[in-house]
């Protein structure tokens, strides 16, 4: 199968008869018959009812014209991209895009890229779907470990513990991290921000694994667990039924951007420049504390 096999059976649909269909190809009438009867055949199925006065898909031809049409989509959108350049920049992410930066980075990437489409993807993956070929960029709160992408810090955010809106703690203003240790603690070991190893051996608390964040924020709200997650989390996902403290004595989470090594996208750079020069101005405004470890760029 080809793609001058589906394009001949959209066009013939579409425009109604094979004559016009020849017409808009810029072929032969009987070069779309034959075509189309090539791909019948390839597929064993009969695409189009045909009269002297009308055709129609078939059930079958319905079928492989929404695919169809798809495919030849997908084709365009990948030549338009190999002719002119990467005009799209997709950046997956697992969990809460960029936080509270979200907008603000939207907003500066339109107005300062118009030539380049801005797709933000969220994939519950390790690589935030990096090594699935869902995005060009992705953004991670998580160590990578995976030695085919480059990876820069871009920022820090402060860790807070999710609680039910009844829960005890909800009337406090903040939890310590060794508070958290007679708790259950809720974490996504595929793409979470927190791990075992926030808390000393010895002193961990109890950990149930979870797959998503509607999984954990379901969980969390029933009262019986709790989580610690990043700041972005607070503010992409605020729900009826659950509060967020902020969690005195732990270190911040850092923001990573991921990237292929051998291949990155021509806007890499300028996306981590902008998501650098946020969060950069964002911590001036709210100070990192002290006792915070700064990252250094990796690759």
């Amino acid at each position: 199968m080809e793609l001058r096999h589906l394009r001949a059976l959209v066009a013939i649909v579409e425009t109604g008869s094979f004559t016009d269909a020849a017409i808009e190809l810029g072929v032969s009438q009987a070069a779309v018959s034959r075509t189309l009867g090539s791909l019948e055949r390839i597929l064993g199925v009969r695409l189009l009812h045909r009269t002297s006065r009308s055709l129609s898909p078939t059930t079958a031809g319905v079928q492989v014209l929404a695919r169809a049409r798809q495919l030849l989509a997908e084709a365009d959108d990948l030549v338009r991209e190999a002719v002119t350049g990467h005009t799209r920049l997709r950046i997956g992410h697992a969990w809460s895009s960029l936080g509270r930066h979200t907008p603000e980075f939207l907003r500066r990437w339109a107005a300062g890229h118009p030539g380049v489409e801005l797709r933000l993807v969220r994939t519950n993956t390790a690589t935030a779907g990096l090594a699935e070929g869902a995005c060009d960029l992705a953004v991670v709160r998580s160590e990578p470990g995976d030695r085919r992408f480059a990876s820069t810090v871009v920022g820090h955010e402060r860790r807070y513990c999710a609680l039910a809106a009844d829960d005890p703690w909800a009337r406090r203003r903040s939890v310590r991290l060794h508070e958290v240790q007679g708790r259950t603690v809720l974490i996504d070991r595929r793409s979470g921000s927190t791990t075992a190893g926030l808390w000393p051996d010895g002193a961990r608390p109890e950990i149930e694994y979870i797959q998503d964040v509607d999984d954990w924020l379901a969980a969390i709200a029933s009262g019986s667990r709790v989580g610690i997650t990043a700041e972005s989390t607070v503010t992409q996902y605020r729900r009826h039924g659950i509060v967020f403290r902020p969690l005195r004595d732990a270190d911040p989470v850092p923001v990573r951007v991921l990237w292929s090594r051998p291949d990155p996208h021509p806007a890499t750079g300028a996306a981590v420049a902008l998501l650098t020069e946020l969060y950069a101005a964002a911590a001036d405004r709210t100070p990192v504390s002290s006792a915070a470890p700064r990252c250094r760029p990796s690759s």
